[in-house]
């Protein structure tokens, strides 16, 4: 089992800088393939961003690419995603992710994860 909690959401005006962070617990996080993903009102969650098990691979859904930045820090069990430029439209529940300690591709597919955060909302004002 791994257990996911995430944090700093909240309100940015649009273009600016927000950081968010997961702490993962429980299994050895360092096997895990991370991954961002949101869900705006109304709208499916979405693929956001991946990342491999040593950090050295990251994948990223055209609609970020260029603005946001993912990483980890095994040392300290933590996964994190750099919004920058923010827009409107980045309004939505973040949510981290991780796959099981066998797998390693970078997938986009939501099925494809097995454990989930509880979500940290994200507010962009224009």
């Amino acid at each position: 089992q791994v257990q996911l909690v995430e944090s700093g959401g909240g309100l940015v005006q649009a273009g600016g800088s927000q950081r968010l962070s997961c702490a993962a617990s429980g299994r050895t996080f360092n096997n895990n393939v991370m991954g961002w993903f949101r869900q705006a009102p109304g709208k499916e969650r979405e693929f956001v961003a991946s990342i491999s098990r040593s950090g050295g691979a990251t994948y990223y859904a055209d609609s970020v690419k260029g603005r946001f930045t993912i990483s980890r820090d095994n040392a300290k069990n933590t996964v994190y995603l750099q919004m920058n430029s923010l827009k409107p439209e980045d309004t939505a529940v973040y949510y981290c992710a991780a796959r099981s300690g066998t797998a390693y591709d970078l997938t986009v597919y939501l099925r494809d994860y097995t454990y989930w955060g509880q979500g940290t909302q994200v507010t962009v004002s224009s």
